[in-house]
């Protein structure tokens, strides 16, 4: 099993390490930064939730992100999208659980996400 994961999950990575190394890292700030507000969510939200993928995975590719200069809570909201919600898998998921049980599955956990981001940006603010 572990072969037929391997060369997807290489290739995500791949395709993410070219992304980061030719989007400059101003560009990644500009949209994703502490700044970004609404637009960084939104766009956040929306490039994580197109597939689905495990943590050890999205892991890498949020340090990445942080490093060039988006925010904490950007970066929440994108892995906890990555990692919940599945627009590619959805026709899976209809097939498996039926349309009702796979849309709301998507629904909530799109709504938990940005939930979520929104409490790492406020807890986060308060800290720092």
């Amino acid at each position: 099993m572990f072969k037929n994961v391997l060369p997807p999950f290489l290739n995500i990575l791949i395709l993410v390490s070219l992304l980061l190394y030719f989007v400059p890292p101003s560009l990644i700030s500009h949209y994703l930064g502490a700044n970004s507000g609404v637009i960084g969510f939104s766009i956040a939200a929306l490039v994580g939730s197109v597939t689905l993928i495990p943590g050890f995975v999205s892991y890498p590719i949020a340090a990445g992100l942080i490093q060039q200069g988006a925010s904490y809570a950007v970066v929440a909201t994108f892995m906890t999208t990555l990692m919940m919600v599945g627009v590619v898998t959805l026709p899976l998921e209809i097939r498996y659980f039926g349309r009702t049980v796979a849309t709301m599955r998507n629904i909530l956990n799109f709504v938990a996400a940005i939930i979520i981001g929104l409490l790492v940006g406020l807890i986060l603010g308060l800290i720092l």
